[in-house]
C-alpha cells in the first residue's frame, strides 16, 4: 500500500543558540540556517527513504519551490501537490548546545487547506491506503471523516494538540502517533500506561503508539502492548526524530512489516537521526533577502 501525506511544508529558520531564550530576555544566536521542514515534509521524506511508495498532498504557497525540489529529489510524488496565493508556512527553531529544541510556527500556506480539495485529492486515489496528517494543515476534521469513509487507513501524528484537535472525532482513526506530552493534553493522564488504557477505552479499535524519547516507545493494538527500547545516541540535534520515527514506523506498515519489525526500524532510524547535525542548508545563505 502507498502512503498518502496530507501534510505540512515549512521553511525552518534554525537557530543554534546558547539556551533557550527566556520572557525579556535578548540573546544573541550562534548562527544560522534555512532548512527545508515541517512535520508533513519530513515525515513523507523519511518513508520515502524507508521504501515505501509516497505521494504528499498539500497547499504549496508563495516561495516554497524549494519545498516541492526537496520532496521530489527524495522520492515522493509531488502530483497531489496545490498552488496557493498564501505564504508559505514556515518556523522559528531554537537548538540549544545540549541538542534540544523549541518551536514557533506559522501556518501559512498550510492553512488553507479545504474539504473541497482533500474531496479532489482523495478522488484521484485508485487504491486503498494510508492516509497520514498532522495538526500543522487546516481541514483535520474533514479529512479524517473523508479518508476513513473511503475504506483509507488514516494515521495521526497528534502534533501539535490544541482546541480544534480536541474537539475532532478520532473513532476513525487506523493509528495515533504521539509522545508522552500530547499523550497527557488528549487524555488528562500523566503515566504511559495510564494513557494507553484512556485511549483504548474511547476508541478500542485504534493502534496508539507512545514514544517516550530515550525511553523507548509503548504501541497499543489490538488488545497487546509491545515495548520497544530507545538506542542509545548521543544527541546532537532532536528536531525531526519524531518525525523519522513515524515515517519509518508507516513504512514498514505499507511494506507489510510486522509491528515488532515496524517498531525497532523506526527506533533505529530516530536514533541514528539524533545524532547528525542536520542537512546542509536548503537555501544558502548567501541567497537569503
Amino acid at each position: 500500500m502507498e502512503i498518502v501525506n496530507f501534510g505540512s511544508m515549512n521553511l525552518d529558520y534554525v537557530y543554534t543558540v546558547p539556551d533557550f531564550v527566556q520572557p525579556g530576555e535578548t540573546l544573541a544566536a550562534d548562527s544560522r540556517a534555512i532548512y527545508c521542514g515541517g512535520k508533513g515534509l519530513n515525515q513523507s521524506v523519511a518513508a520515502a527513504r524507508a521504501g515505501a511508495v509516497v505521494r504528499h498532498a498539500g497547499m504549496l504557497g508563495q516561495g516554497g519551490e524549494p519545498l516541492r525540489a526537496v520532496l521530489e529529489r527524495t522520492g515522493v510524488d509531488t502530483g497531489l501537490l496545490a498552488d496557493c496565493p498564501l505564504p508559505q508556512g514556515h518556523t522559528v527553531i531554537q537548538v540549544s548546545r545540549t541538542g534540544e529544541n523549541c518551536i514557533l510556527l506559522y501556518r501559512g500556506s498550510n492553512g488553507a487547506v479545504t474539504a473541497d480539495y482533500i474531496r479532489q485529492a482523495l478522488g484521484r486515489l485508485s487504491a486503498p491506503a494510508y492516509i497520514l496528517t498532522q495538526n500543522e494543515t487546516a481541514g483535520l476534521s474533514d479529512l479524517l471523516t473523508l479518508a476513513a469513509e473511503r475504506g483509507h487507513r488514516v494515521c495521526l501524528n497528534a502534533s501539535p494538540v490544541d482546541q480544534a484537535l480536541l474537539d475532532t472525532d478520532l473513532s476513525g482513526l487506523s493509528w495515533l502517533l504521539i509522545n508522552r506530552l500530547e499523550g497527557n493534553q488528549l487524555t488528562g493522564q500523566e503515566e504511559p500506561q495510564a494513557i494507553l488504557d484512556t485511549l483504548e477505552t474511547r476508541y478500542p479499535a485504534m493502534g496508539v503508539v507512545l514514544t517516550l524519547g530515550k525511553k523507548g516507545a509503548l504501541c497499543r493494538s489490538g488488545g497487546h502492548q509491545l515495548f520497544q527500547p530507545s538506542f542509545p545516541a548521543k544527541a546532537v540535534d532532536t528536531t525531526g526524530a519524531g518525525d523519522t520515527f513515524t515515517g519509518y514506523f508507516l513504512a514498514m506498515l505499507a511494506r507489510e512489516r510486522s509491528l515488532e519489525e515496524a517498531l525497532s526500524m523506526a527506533a533505529m532510524a530516530a536514533a541514528i537521526a539524533v545524532t547528525r547535525p542536520g542537512a546542509e542548508p536548503s537555501i544558502p545563505q548567501e541567497a537569503e533577502v
